[in-house]
């Protein structure tokens, strides 16, 4: 194993677990921001006018925990996810650098690379994407378990809304172009200001500010199709639907949910504006989840580091005892 795979190893444990203490912390907003956007007006009514009215709605019905419903199964998820991520990107850096001869790589490549390392990701954690958001919209206290939830239904159903999340590996793609951008002019201002020859880095505050915009700007360009994911995802209604069946005595099959289908909805009952709902809620959740997941992660990268190291000298040791006569 070489020293570069034990570093893609670090980095990926250490954005794992980064992933899965913001994503706890996180929870109960993203839950809320979740069941606002999967709901869709109809008759002209709305259960849900604003964000908050979730939160009030399990406060009222004594639900406050399910506001953490399949969080085990979001952080199943986030934590393989990025795992796969960090790790996919720092190998195909790496393997992208052996191969070209390279020392550095550019912004058109890095951008191609994060996103075959995001399709990767996808397609590898679908299931549990798909499944965590039937659990977080389902009715208060009446989520499912992880494994009733990917069997009641067909195979290709755990794999719903696997093409828009393909999509949507352009939101990072948007973000570090945005970035990239907004870093350059930057630190040319600062050069103008202070002289040419003056080497230039942004502070942590601007990093961040700077992080944040490009987050927002690449979330408000994908937003329409993060809720028709959503949507496509979420559990069907169930309270008269499930008794009239019940009624009947006949099994209640998933209506399949389509990209045109979804979309047409949206437009139908709540016009252009409907594309655009919950917006605010995700850009918060988003910034915060992204902040906090970086600096995390550069809080315990290096112990990460130090400990796979010493984990692999143990090995390395108990492997010459091993060999020895």
């Amino acid at each position: 194993m070489s020293s570069i795979d034990l570093e893609s190893l670090s980095e990926a444990a250490s954005g794992a677990v980064g992933a899965l203490v913001s994503t706890t912390l996180l929870y109960p907003l993203d839950t809320c921001k979740a069941k606002f956007q999967a709901e869709l007006r109809s008759h002209g009514q709305r259960r849900y006018r604003y964000l908050s009215d979730v939160l009030f709605e399990a406060m009222s019905k004594g639900q406050i925990l399910s506001l953490y419903q399949g969080l085990g199964t979001k952080n199943l998820q986030s934590f393989i996810a990025q795992f796969v991520y960090f790790y996919g990107y720092s190998y195909f850096k790496r393997l992208y650098l052996e191969t070209t001869g390279y020392k550095s790589i550019g912004t058109k490549a890095n951008l191609v690379l994060a996103a075959g390392a995001g399709a990767c990701t996808a397609i590898a954690t679908q299931p549990l994407d798909t499944a965590s958001s039937r659990m977080q919209t389902s009715a208060f206290g009446k989520s499912k378990g992880l494994w009733k939830t990917l069997t009641e239904g067909s195979w290709s159903d755990a794999f719903d809304g696997l093409g828009i999340s393909l999509l949507l590996t352009s939101n990072p793609a948007i973000q570090y172009t945005v970035f990239d951008q907004l870093k350059q002019r930057m630190l040319k201002s600062k050069q103008d200001q202070n002289g040419k020859g003056s080497q230039e880095a942004l502070s942590a505050f601007s990093a961040f500010l700077l992080g944040a915009l490009s987050k927002s700007i690449a979330t408000v360009l994908t937003y329409p199709a993060i809720r028709c994911k959503v949507m496509i995802q979420a559990a069907d209604p169930t309270d008269e639907a499930d008794k009239k069946a019940k009624a009947d005595d006949k099994p209640k099959l998933r209506p399949q949910k389509t990209v045109p289908k979804v979309l047409y909805a949206i437009w139908k009952k709540e016009g252009v504006p409907g594309f655009f709902k919950g917006i605010e809620a995700q850009i918060l959740k988003t910034v915060l989840s992204s902040a906090l997941l970086l600096m995390i992660k550069e809080k315990i990268s290096a112990t990460t580091w130090v400990l796979i190291l010493a984990m692999r000298r143990i090995l390395v040791v108990n492997q010459g005892r091993l060999k020895k006569p």
